[in-house]
């Protein structure tokens, strides 16, 4: 289900870099395999996976009371999209409608991606922007946690995260 200039996307893992330990949010287009590591802070990575594992916290987190506004206001938020990566920053937004009114929203990715959770709405990413970045499956085995005969303990995310190279070098991508 992609739109024109962009792909439908799901999350696929979250995994820490092991250069510095920043959590990682891959997304995967389930169609054609690719794979696009997102840098995320640590809070955002705690919202996400909390969804992910459908833990409910006793007070709204931040990206459950921004859904809560939202259904308040009457808005749905209908998509999510990366739109371009600019000194290595991805740029994301927030798709909302009220009634005939469509709204666009700048966004982190992160933040997107764990309100995008919460509404249970897609995520897209930009077609350039999945060509840029992306990571092609092939070159590593997606099931295997441990891959025999490797040096030490290191599994294949590992090894392939340590020999990423992201557009613009290994900053922090958010």
């Amino acid at each position: 289900m992609s739109t024109p200039g962009f792909t439908l996307m799901r999350i696929f893992r979250m995994v820490l870099d092991p250069s510095n330990n920043a959590p990682i949010v891959i997304l995967q287009d389930p169609e054609g395999g690719a794979l696009l590591p997102i840098w995320i802070g640590i809070f955002e990575a705690h919202a996400i996976a909390m969804k992910l594992e459908q833990i409910q916290a006793a007070r709204p987190m931040t990206h459950d009371l921004l859904k809560g506004v939202l259904d308040s206001l009457g808005a749905a938020l209908e998509r999510v999209e990366v739109v371009d990566l600019v000194d290595n920053t991805y740029i994301a937004r927030l798709q909302l409608r009220t009634g005939d009114t469509t709204y666009k929203v700048d966004s982190r990715p992160s933040d997107a991606i764990a309100v995008a959770l919460r509404a249970d709405c897609p995520i897209f990413v930009a077609d350039h922007v999945l060509e840029a970045s992306k990571i092609d499956p092939a070159n590593f085995k997606l099931d295997a946690d441990k891959e025999e005969g490797a040096e030490g303990d290191e599994d294949e995310w590992t090894r392939m995260l340590k020999n990423y190279n992201p557009p613009g070098g290994r900053e922090k991508i958010n």
